[in-house]
């Protein structure tokens, strides 16, 4: 049980890691320029998409959908509340300095990105056959295949 909760939170730790890793290239390099700290942040959520593409493709092979999904949001539900209010006072800004629809936008923005990341790494698991389930499926043909039906006769 320890081993999945590491899990968890090196995965949220490493969500969070880079959305600092975000704001201090915003604030160090692109301070005060709005079109930059947008593409900035955009390419933040990509890779947040992406991380999280990675991870549901590689937890999705060994263990059942519940079980992944259950951790998945865990870390993302950690990473978000970190992000959101954490991470603006990482570099010297209030969480809710921009008003209250900078605030939920930020939420609803990483929430998309998590959600399109943990679809795209769940639909090519699933496309190349290597999700849990279909592994399950193919090990019972495998197994049921070779052992002809026995006949009771009465």
């Amino acid at each position: 049980m320890t081993q999945r909760w590491r899990a968890v939170g090196v995965l949220a730790a490493a969500l969070f890691a880079v959305n600092v890793v975000a704001r201090v290239i915003i604030k160090l390099g692109f301070d005060g320029n709005d079109t930059a700290a947008d593409r900035v942040s955009l390419g933040m959520f990509v890779v947040v998409g992406l991380i999280l593409a990675g991870v549901v493709f590689t937890w999705g092979k060994a263990v059942p959908a519940a079980r992944w999904g259950a951790d998945v949001s865990a870390a993302v539900a950690v990473a978000l509340l970190l992000t959101v209010l954490v991470g603006p006072l990482l570099v010297g800004n209030n969480p809710f300095g921009g008003g209250a629809g900078l605030f939920f936008a930020q939420i609803w923005l990483y929430l998309v990105a998590a959600a399109a990341g943990v679809a795209l790494g769940y639909l090519v698991l699933i496309t190349l056959g290597r999700d849990h389930r279909s592994q399950q499926l193919r090990r019972y043909a495998e197994r049921n295949v070779g052992k002809p039906r026995r006949v009771v006769r009465r």
